[in-house]
């Protein structure tokens, strides 16, 4: 079996030691361009956190109560999620009297969630 591991990992590397002078050059300072971005991939990696924004894709708003219920959790968990969420700029909560409204900021989280559903649903 080690033998079949080395071979794989032998076949996914390269065998020599190159690069391509113009690709690095174009791409390299380009790379520092996705500083931050993996807060928000941290913030849809936690499953509760996942559940509690692709709730809030397919409604207008939620309440705070109402979050908790759709994943069954406390309101006291719900609203830790939501403001975690909120925090990470994927939220917005809006307060009504005694009651608490979160919805998505803005479309491009739309488009995040979406488009990792479809990606999910490919295989």
């Amino acid at each position: 079996m080690a033998e079949k591991t080395k071979s794989t990992q032998t076949a996914e590397t390269c065998d020599t030691s190159c690069f391509n002078e113009e690709v690095v050059e174009r791409v390299q300072p380009k790379i520092n361009d996705v500083n931050g971005v993996e807060l928000l991939f941290k913030a849809m990696s936690d499953a509760t956190r996942l559940k509690v924004i692709y709730a809030l894709t397919l409604e207008k708003e939620l309440c705070v109560c109402d979050v908790a219920q759709i994943i069954g959790s406390s309101t006291a968990t719900a609203s830790h999620h939501l403001r975690l969420l909120r925090n990470m700029g994927l939220a917005k909560y809006r307060k009504e009297g005694k009651l608490v409204y979160y919805s998505v900021k803005d479309h491009h989280v739309h488009q995040l969630v979406s488009i990792a559903l479809e990606h999910s649903r490919e295989d």
